[in-house]
């Protein structure tokens, strides 16, 4: 595992502890839970240019490149998903979609890893 995976570990357990607890306490989704989601978002962006700099230095990637951009592109996205629908829908119940990001984010650095090396 390298520092990528570790930052995204800590960034997405993070935000889904924080946007479980406002579910639990029956809070609609507010400031705190969507920049945490918001901050695994950006975890994944260095992730992004991180692996886009290691590609242009020559260091290739062990499994199919289309795989790992495609789990890449896919975890990108889904925070923009959940934060979208927390938008549209302002229950406690969101937080609970906010919260999926986080773990979902994890799982998926963890198998980009197994594909980069």
């Amino acid at each position: 595992m390298d520092a990528f995976f570790y930052i995204i570990l800590g960034v997405g357990l993070l935000s889904t502890i924080i946007c479980v607890a406002a579910g639990i306490m029956k809070k609609a989704p507010n400031d705190i839970t969507i920049l945490s989601v918001a901050a695994v978002e950006l975890a994944l962006l260095i992730y992004l240019l991180g692996s886009i700099v290691r590609v242009i230095a020559g260091e290739q990637i062990a499994g199919e490149a289309w795989e790992f951009w495609g789990y890449l592109a896919t975890a990108l996205l889904l925070p923009v998903a959940a934060v979208y629908w927390s938008i549209l829908e302002r229950t406690r119940w969101s937080n609970f979609v906010l919260a999926a990001v986080g773990v979902t984010a994890l799982v998926m650095a963890a198998r980009m890893n197994q594909i980069w090396y």
